[in-house]
């Protein structure tokens, strides 16, 4: 390995698709800048020492394990399906999916043991054979790729094992879920032989994507309100550790500054306005440094 290699990170990412498109974004909001419109296989970042590496989600585990990437970014699905030696280093809270069972909707299922005896066709044999041996069950396992869900309308498969979203794909094909095996996200994947010097960079863009996920879904509230309602006002939004408080120019009044989460906005400003605030801005996040 030459010497520029070891001053540089290599991530590999998803090619296309949604999950590229939100691995770029995380990257971009952690001043890791990637030019989608000039990219090639490999691209380099501008402002961090990173490249990037363009691969089929299915192959980056295993091009991580191999060192040809030092980082990957991909569903924890992938990891657990493929098996390969890699460090999980940090949850990206992205990509969210669940891989589930899933039978014809007329089917009268109880428990998992409707699956002794029966095929299922699946692309992930590996994480549905050990839930059956949980289960204690045995059945005939199909590895297919592409459209699983038709498969048992095809005369191929009597159930299947296939990531649900919505659920609109099952049962546009005939098909009810009736079993979530494994909850999936993206993931931030390591190789577990990285040098110190790799592993300090990779410290410095884990200490990023914190930040950015942090404030996801964050709101910054600004209010005026009577000075003697700020005991009350802080169990309302008591903040990351405490609200600032800060007197104003007219006797009696504060300004309170806080943090809430997004879904519990409106609620918690009800509960202000009821109070007495006065004035309530609504801020966006940028970042959260911790």
């Amino acid at each position: 390995m030459n010497e520029n290699s070891e001053k540089m990170l290599r991530v590999a990412i998803q090619t296309k698709g949604r999950l590229n498109e939100q691995s770029v974004e995380l990257l971009n909001e952690a001043g890791v800048s990637i030019d989608e419109n000039k990219r090639k296989f490999l691209t380099r970042a501008t402002d961090f020492p990173l490249e990037v590496l363009y691969l089929r989600d299915d192959d980056i585990p295993q091009t991580v394990a191999m060192g040809v990437a030092d980082l990957g970014i991909v569903g924890l699905n992938e990891v657990e399906e493929k098996g390969y030696k890699v460090d999980v280093v940090q949850k990206l809270g992205f990509g969210n999916c669940r891989i589930s069972l899933a039978v014809p909707k007329d089917v009268e299922y109880m428990s998992p043991d409707y699956f002794n005896g029966k095929r299922i066709a699946t692309s992930y044999p590996r994480i549905l054979e050990r839930y059956f041996a949980e289960q204690g069950v045995t059945a005939e396992i199909h590895e297919i790729a592409g459209s699983v869900e038709i498969a048992p309308a095809a005369g191929i498969s009597d159930a299947i094992f296939d990531i649900v979203s919505s659920g609109g794909t099952l049962v546009s094909n005939g098909l009810k879920e009736v079993e979530k095996v494994f909850f999936s996200e993206a993931v931030l994947i390591a190789n577990p032989s990285l040098s110190e010097e790799k592993r300090a960079m990779l410290e410095v863009l884990q200490f990023r994507f914190e930040a950015v996920i942090d404030s996801r879904g964050m709101k910054y509230l600004l209010m005026n309100l009577p000075a003697e309602k700020v005991e009350e006002a802080i169990r309302i939004v008591p903040a990351m550790r405490s609200p600032t408080v800060l007197p104003l120019a007219q006797e009696g009044w504060c300004s309170l500054h806080s943090v809430v989460r997004e879904k519990e906005l409106w609620d918690k400003v009800e509960q202000l306005k009821k109070i007495g605030a006065e004035g309530i801005l609504v801020l966006s996040l940028d970042k959260i440094i911790r």
